[in-house]
């Protein structure tokens, strides 16, 4: 017998459920940063056994759209609440589930779920058995589970929880594929988690990365950015006094990329100003906002 599903991750912005499927997954495939919505685009990652494969589907988290982005966005986890074999509900201890639309979806679906009190670490007992009892009230067939991501606390009896509600069905995908993104999904995603980092208020979002060339050479990669801005204002912040931001920037970067793909790189960021790129259309199909990407 052989077991395979689709586990969709949903929830609020930044209750660690990037941190959550990396956990599960083994690898970092999704970025992970203090600030919310930090996952942009379905991300997905596979755990493959003997006798199971594991589709793990990190989403962003649920929003009220302020510009065609958000609804893009938002519409990556409409089609997640609809292609999933398995329902990870990720909340934390000190929050509430605002989007209510989305939370009666789950509860209308006949979808298994397992509903993550996540970040426990922070909290103690009491109120975790409060929001363990608040939350069966509202999906009274979930399994509530209190979790670490960080800590890696239950990350185990997850898992568990997960194989044993997989559907029988044969592998969805080849048994030696960790994802479904290229390696210029993660490099563009690497540099715009450091724009995260060391940014600070609307540049992080009006930001967004394209990788312009991506040359495979022996021992060192060639690999050229294009971070595109919505302002001129914008573009100068990035660069910095005397060029130190972007500098920082790239060196940070570069470290992270090669140790994801195991190899030298050669990193070079150029900035383009492509005005109000967030409600352009055309601009979010060549970023790959499009629910076919």
């Amino acid at each position: 017998m052989h077991k395979a599903g689709f586990v969709n991750i949903i929830g609020n912005p930044n209750v660690g459920k990037s941190t959550l499927m990396n956990a599960l997954v083994g690898e970092r495939l999704s970025i992970i940063t203090s600030k919310a919505q930090t996952t942009r685009k379905r991300v997905m990652g596979i755990v493959n056994g003997d006798d199971f494969q594991i589709v793990y589907t990190d989403t962003p988290g649920i929003v009220n759209p302020a510009n065609k982005l958000h609804e893009q966005m938002m519409g990556f986890i409409g089609t997640a609440l609809q292609d999933a074999d398995l329902f990870l509900l990720v909340t934390e201890v000190g929050e509430t589930f605002k989007n209510r639309h989305v939370l009666q979806k789950v509860i209308d679906s006949s979808t298994p779920v397992i509903l993550i009190i996540n970040k426990i670490d922070l909290s103690n007992q009491e109120t975790i058995r409060e929001k363990m009892a608040y939350w069966q009230e509202q999906i009274p067939r979930a399994i509530i589970v209190p979790c670490s991501a960080t800590e890696g606390f239950n990350v185990d009896k997850i898992f568990d929880l997960i194989l044993e509600r997989l559907p029988e069905h044969p592998a969805y995908f080849p048994k030696d594929e960790l994802t479904d993104r290229t390696m210029r999904f993660f490099v563009s995603e690497i540099v715009r988690e450091k724009i995260l980092l060391y940014y600070q208020k609307e540049i992080p979002y009006s930001c967004e990365v394209a990788v312009e060339a991506y040359e495979e050479k022996d021992g060192i990669d060639n690999i050229s950015c294009l971070i595109y801005v919505e302002r001129e204002s914008q573009k100068a912040i990035l660069i910095g006094h005397q060029g130190k931001a972007i500098k920082k920037l790239g060196t940070e970067a570069r470290k992270d990329i090669e140790e994801f793909t195991g190899k030298k790189c050669f990193l070079s960021l150029h900035i383009k100003v492509l005005k109000d790129w967030r409600n352009s259309d055309r601009a979010l199909k060549s970023f790959g906002y499009s629910l076919e990407d």
